[in-house]
Order: C-alpha cells, then sequence, then structure tokens
C-alpha cells in the first residue's frame, strides 16, 4: 500500500509539474486550481507513504518517478524536445528507482 501511495504520490507530482507551466505564473484560473489540487495530492500521498518506507528512499522514488513521468508529459502534451542523452539519463533514473524497490525493507 505504501509504495501505491508513493507511486500515486509521483504521479501528481509530474502532473503539478506540468501545470505549473500550463498555469502561467498562476494567472490562468483553471489550471491554476488544478496544479494546486495536484500539488496538495502528491504532498499528502507522499506523507502517507513516508509512514512505512524511509524518507531518502520515498523522495528519490517520488522525484524520479516526477522526473520521468515530466518529460513524457511535457514532450507528449507540451511537444517539447527530448535528446538521446535524456532518454538515457532517465533510464538510469528509472534503473535506481527499481533498485531502491527491490532493496527496500518497506
Amino acid at each position: 500500500m505504501y509504495w501505491f501511495l508513493l507511486f500515486m504520490a509521483g504521479v501528481f507530482e509530474s502532473a503539478f509539474a506540468i501545470g505549473l507551466k500550463l498555469c502561467d505564473g498562476f494567472s490562468k484560473p483553471i489550471p491554476s486550481i488544478l496544479t494546486a489540487i495536484a500539488i496538495a495530492l502528491s504532498m499528502l500521498m507522499m506523507s502517507l507513504a513516508m509512514r512505512g518506507i524511509p524518507v531518502a528512499i520515498a523522495y528519490a522514488v517520488w522525484v524520479g518517478i516526477g522526473v520521468a513521468g515530466s518529460l513524457a508529459l511535457s514532450y507528449t502534451f507540451l511537444k517539447e524536445p527530448i535528446s538521446a542523452m535524456q532518454l538515457v539519463s532517465v533510464a538510469l533514473i528509472i534503473t535506481g528507482v527499481i533498485g531502491l524497490k527491490i532493496t527496500s525493507s518497506g
């Protein structure tokens, strides 16, 4: 359950990163509200996940999911370019996240 909460926290972290771009400095009401909701949900789920996952592992996994998700979403919906080296780097981050999950006792 803790890992599912952490995964969802990372998904909402990706959503709020994209939302920050779309709300244009919080000048657009609907994207701003959705971004604020994504931030709140991400923090809530992260705090609940930390009940059963050590802080350093939870934070690293949360950031890793956020980085990978933000890159995918920005490429897909914002048409931002991705280089081969960025893909390799994100693959390394994902590998690290998997390694943290496999070696975690939580």
